[in-house]
């Protein structure tokens, strides 16, 4: 059976060489760009990739459009600071051959300020499903931390074997997606129904820093705990002060 691989992208020249190299045994691979500036559909062309330019509207449709561009039965969802390892290779060609599963979930080991992250809740890290069938799941359209339909009436299966993650090169990264995910998220919260305020904000970061930290043993993995555990309360903190100044429309005041 063949296997086809999409990546989705936006200006990620730096992690999307190794990601697509750790693909290259797939009969596919799809690159799901929305318009990067800086030269990562041009080096993913030249590395014989299957470029297409799809609109950001959130990255559900992004996802759901990616799939759409997948040729094959089998499809890998790989995103551009994941590598798949030979072992998930292995297990990935043997377990498409069976009939038991139409879904996989696969674990994620995070490298992150030198060293392997064990704790904090990013081991095992499991997203949304990243091995199926096409036509046997869907992406839900939320713009941030979407979640998947299952179409089949299957169990979902789960990979012995992880995919490495390297989530941030740089601290100026961690801050730069702590800004665009808090933004993508005030319409969450908007549907939830949720009141923004700077108390709400405090009180919403505060025990997403306690909640990665303490109760999932953040401080087990020392200073990048500790990091990990700030940058939560930096998003969650900013998400509901975005909530906040959304729901308030302040206006400036008037000279006369």
């Amino acid at each position: 059976m063949k296997v086809s691989v999409y990546v989705i992208a936006y200006n990620e020249k730096d992690k999307i060489v190794e990601c697509i190299n750790s693909v290259k045994w797939a009969d596919e691979i799809i690159l799901a760009d929305s318009y990067s500036t800086d030269g990562t559909s041009e080096i993913a062309k030249k590395m014989g990739v299957i470029v297409h330019q799809i609109k950001f509207n959130g990255f559900g449709d992004l996802r759901n459009q990616a799939i759409a561009k997948c040729s094959n039965e089998w499809i890998l969802s790989i995103d551009s600071d994941e590598r798949c390892t030979p072992e998930v290779e292995k297990e990935i060609k043997t377990l498409i051959l069976q009939d038991k599963y139409d879904i996989f979930k696969i674990p994620r080991r995070n490298f992150f300020m030198g060293k392997w992250i064990k704790y904090s809740g990013w081991y095992p890290n499991y997203r949304q499903p990243q091995l199926f069938k096409k036509g046997a799941m869907k992406y839900d359209l939320k713009p941030v931390h979407e979640g998947f339909i299952n179409l089949t009436k299957k169990p979902i299966g789960i990979l012995k074997n992880s995919i490495w993650q390297i989530p941030f090169k740089n601290f100026e990264e961690i801050m730069h997606k702590a800004n665009k995910y808090s933004t993508l998220g005030v319409d969450k919260l908007i549907v939830k129904k949720k009141k923004g305020s700077v108390s709400r904000a405090f009180f919403h970061g505060s025990w997403s820093f306690l909640k990665h930290y303490i109760f999932k043993f953040g401080f087990l993995d020392g200073g990048p705990g500790l990091v990990i555990a700030c940058a939560n309360f930096e998003g969650t903190f900013y998400r509901y002060l975005k909530l906040y100044e959304t729901q308030s429309n302040w206006k400036e005041p008037l000279t006369k």
